[in-house]
């Protein structure tokens, strides 16, 4: 993540919960701005998902769809994204969709003419 720093810290976790979630069937994404010139990105996966291993996996794949398409995201946001039971059988194309079709909704996505 060359943009991007990883969000740690609980009380902004929190924070965020009761910010307004955008959500569908993989994914559940909050977003909201922070005064940072960068991104923070947290990652929750719950032990209903299952073992560690598993939740890692998920984990591990949320964190990579970010970093590839890392250039897509507006700098300044505070981000966390929550994944739901489904994640954890779908394939990683879908999840990228879910990705960034929740990111286009909260608005954190730039808009086409700031892509190159």
């Amino acid at each position: 993540m060359k943009y991007s720093t990883s969000l740690k810290l609980n009380h902004v976790f929190r924070r965020l919960y009761h910010s307004t979630g955008f959500a569908d069937s993989h994914l559940v994404l909050y977003a909201r701005r922070n005064r940072l010139g960068q991104n923070r990105v947290g990652i929750t996966v719950s032990k209903k998902l299952g073992h560690a291993v598993v939740r890692n996996r998920v984990r591990r794949r949320l964190r990579e769809i970010y970093r590839l398409n890392e250039q897509l995201f507006q700098p300044g946001w505070d981000i966390v994204v929550v994944a739901r039971v489904r994640a954890v059988q779908a394939p990683f194309a879908r999840l990228t969709a879910s990705y960034l079709s929740l990111a286009e909704k909260a608005g954190i996505l730039k808009k086409e003419a700031d892509n190159p």
